[in-house]
């Protein structure tokens, strides 16, 4: 087999996901750009600001900022004013968001699953401790 950049194969893993899981939540009004990931953390870290979601999603905050506006605006997620800090806005899921949550996760884990169709269970093992392994490079250069 010829040998291919990592970065090239996880680019065009990555981008087929997107693609596929764009299309998948379009009709629940969720778009591309990463939106489930900023949904997903917003239900499991209610109350969370803007800068917190840019750090531990690592997006830049022109990203987020639209991503949080959309999923607003697509009845989601509310921002409340932080009352320690009026510049700052929490974010919250709401109610639809919080029953939509099971069909989130379903078609997140459905995604993950077509990704290991060819993988034997140690090899997708395996594949994770390998993928974990080379994202330590970037963790110890991120800010």
């Amino acid at each position: 087999m010829k040998k291919e950049p990592i970065g090239k194969l996880i680019s065009y893993i990555q981008r087929s996901q997107q693609k596929m899981l764009a299309k998948e939540l379009a009709p629940y009004g969720i778009g591309s750009g990463g939106q489930h990931s900023f949904l997903k953390n917003v239900l499991h870290n209610p109350g969370v600001n803007q800068d917190r979601l840019t750090q531990e999603l690592k997006f830049d905050k022109a990203t987020t900022a639209r991503s949080v506006k959309q999923l607003e605006h697509a009845g989601y997620i509310e921002r409340i004013p932080d009352p320690e800090d009026r510049r700052s806005l929490l974010l919250y899921p709401t109610k639809k968001a919080q029953a939509f949550e099971p069909v989130l996760q379903a078609i997140l884990d459905d995604a993950n699953k077509r990704m290991a169709i060819h993988l034997t269970p140690d090899e997708e093992e395996h594949l994770l401790r390998l993928l974990h392994k080379v994202s330590l490079s970037f963790s110890e250069t991120d800010d």
